[in-house]
C-alpha cells in the first residue's frame, strides 16, 4: 500500500511520515521542491491546486503510483479534493485530511 502525504516541504509531513512508520511513504508538494530532492524517487511534484483540472491530476497522479491513502495537508487542496471524495473512493484511495485524523 502506497501513502501520498502533501506538503513535502513542511515540518508537519515529517512528523506525519514518523507516525505512520510506514516504508512505502511518497511525499510531494505542488510548491518549489529542489532537484536533488525529486531525483531518489520517493518525493514527487505534485499539479498545482490552481489548476482548473487538479483534481484529475491528482486522481491520475494517485493511481500511476498506486496511492491507497492520500493525507492533505494544506487547506486549498483538501478543499478541492473533499469535492471529488467519492471519486477517489471509486478507486479505492482513502482521502484523509489534515494530520488531527491519523
Amino acid at each position: 500500500m502506497n501513502i501520498l502525504i502533501t506538503a513535502a516541504n513542511s515540518a508537519s509531513a515529517y512528523r506525519l511520515k514518523n507516525q505512520l512508520s510506514d516504508n512505502n511513504i511518497i511525499m510531494g508538494d505542488y510548491m518549489d521542491l529542489p532537484d536533488f530532492m525529486l531525483k531518489p524517487g520517493k518525493m514527487v511534484r505534485l499539479p498545482d491546486p490552481k489548476s482548473v483540472s487538479y483534481t484529475h491530476e491528482m486522481l491520475t497522479l494517485c493511481l500511476d503510483l498506486g496511492v491507497e491513502a492520500l493525507y492533505l495537508l494544506r487547506p486549498q487542496e483538501m478543499e478541492l479534493i473533499k469535492q471529488s471524495e467519492i471519486l477517489f473512493n471509486e478507486y479505492q484511495i482513502k482521502i484523509v485530511a489534515g494530520v488531527n485524523e491519523i
